[in-house]
């Protein structure tokens, strides 16, 4: 017995020293040589700080909806609803917010509705959407601040990030960086 307890408290004295030591060490000074020194993605509007890759919540009519989140926007622990697509229950929520954005969005026909502007992500925190999802709230968004629609649309067009290397997913919109342009388009 004595023969396997001193290799065994070597090793576990060298797992802590690499693992939660040298291995959290290595990757703080990692963090330290990227932009923003670690700190995320952010973006300053007015007197705030906004992390531009965690999903922000946008429910006043004059700015583009959000994706929904599971979570409520909470970064502290992000998730799915985790309920199956015939759950009475999520039917029932998605239904809800079907309904919503046709009320916001007059004219809208159901057909159109991207998923991404009624279903949540996959962690609840998806701070991006479709260009279609900006595209069908563009006329809502150009008649309550009583600006030229195809103003709306160019910004839109700004605003599209293109797939990784051209050809790695969907075309998207990151929602608080469109928001905040378009607040600066009201503001000139």
């Amino acid at each position: 017995m004595k023969k396997h307890i001193l290799p065994a408290i070597k090793l576990t004295g060298l797992c802590i020293v690499l693992l939660a030591v040298i291995y959290p060490a290595l990757i703080f000074a990692m963090a330290q040589l990227s932009p923003n020194h670690g700190k995320g993605k952010t973006v300053e509007s007015g007197n705030k700080t906004y992390y531009s890759n965690i999903g922000q919540s946008f429910t006043e009519d004059q700015y583009f909806s959000s994706r929904p989140s599971a979570v409520d926007y909470n970064s502290s622990g992000s998730g799915g609803s985790n309920k199956a697509p015939s759950n009475k229950e999520y039917l029932d929520q998605v239904q809800a917010r079907i309904d919503t954005l046709m009320m916001k969005n007059p004219g809208l026909v159901k057909s159109q509705i991207p998923a991404d502007l009624v279903t949540a992500s996959g962690s609840g925190l998806d701070p991006n959407f479709s260009v279609q999802a900006a595209n069908i709230q563009a006329k809502r968004i150009a008649k309550i601040r009583n600006i030229d629609e195809s103003k709306v649309n160019a910004l839109i067009d700004e605003n599209i990030e293109k797939p990784f290397l051209g050809m790695f997913g969907p075309e998207k919109i990151n929602i608080l960086k469109l928001n905040i342009a378009l607040d600066q388009l009201v503001k000139k």
